[in-house]
């Protein structure tokens, strides 16, 4: 690692440490934001690195901007400018899927009087409009799926089925917490989200969902979809999101 002052034998923490000196010591480095297991209490294992979003004034402002993508058994970087910081994981962005890494991230170096620290807060829940959005298109998803798999079964074709169902996972877990304006988690930390802030319905706690999903997965079991769609849907309906429910007319009929 060329930016990074030899530590022979260091461990993560070490390694840490030595670079966010090195970064400190840095003016073009403007933001320093830790995410990934390290900033999920009880997660990290004694494989875990550490992973470390540099955010710097502009691309020409840091030596350190050549090591974006830096992998180490200690050390991932992502290296952007502050304006990438600013769209990264947000709507629209071809990185959205990374919202979910700074839910939970920590702020090691602010240089903006707490503008890192804002930018940060902003990517952490979903305003209003992100959440309308995110459960209509989510939803209509998870219908769809929910109805193509459903229909396979019906017609005896319950290897596609099975297939389709696993498809509806995703966009059931997308559908629940942006419905309480949350990120959904990497399914790493699925369980480690339901624990520490439920859902707020009991049919939603882990020792609930997690089996119902497992099941779907395992064989999509037509019943357990649908007990699963009924929820969803009675949930979705409560918050105002019955017109999308209400566009599928009498093809409802199947997941009921």
């Amino acid at each position: 690692m060329r930016a990074l002052p030899p530590v022979p034998g260091a461990t993560a923490d070490a390694t840490l440490k030595a670079f966010v000196e090195l970064a400190g010591g840095d003016p073009g480095v403007v933001g320093l934001v830790l995410s990934g297991s390290q900033v999920h209490d009880g997660m990290p294992t004694v494989h875990s690195d550490y992973d470390l979003h540099v955010v710097l004034r502009d691309r020409d402002a840091s030596p350190l901007s050549e090591l974006d993508w830096f992998r180490s058994a200690h050390l991932d970087l992502v290296v952007l400018t502050l304006e990438e910081f600013r769209r990264r994981g947000m709507p629209g962005s071809p990185d959205a899927f990374s919202r979910y890494s700074y839910v939970h991230a920590r702020v090691l170096l602010d240089r903006l009087d707490g503008e890192i620290a804002e930018i940060l807060d902003r990517k952490r829940t979903l305003d209003d409009d992100e959440a309308r959005t995110a459960v209509d298109g989510y939803l209509d998803a998870y219908v769809n799926q929910t109805y193509r798999s459903l229909k396979s079964y019906r017609d005896g074709r319950d290897a596609v089925g099975h297939l389709d169902a696993a498809e509806c996972v995703p966009y059931a877990l997308e559908v629940l917490f942006a419905l309480h304006r949350r990120v959904r988690p990497y399914n790493k930390y699925l369980r480690w989200e339901l624990e520490r802030q439920p859902l707020g319905d009991d049919r939603w706690s882990v020792e609930r969902l997690l089996p119902v999903l497992r099941r779907i997965l395992a064989d999509g079991d037509p019943h357990t979809q649908r007990s699963l769609f009924g929820g969803i849907e009675q949930a979705a309906r409560a918050a105002g999101h019955g017109e999308v429910l209400d566009s599928w007319g009498e093809d409802l009929h199947l997941l009921h």
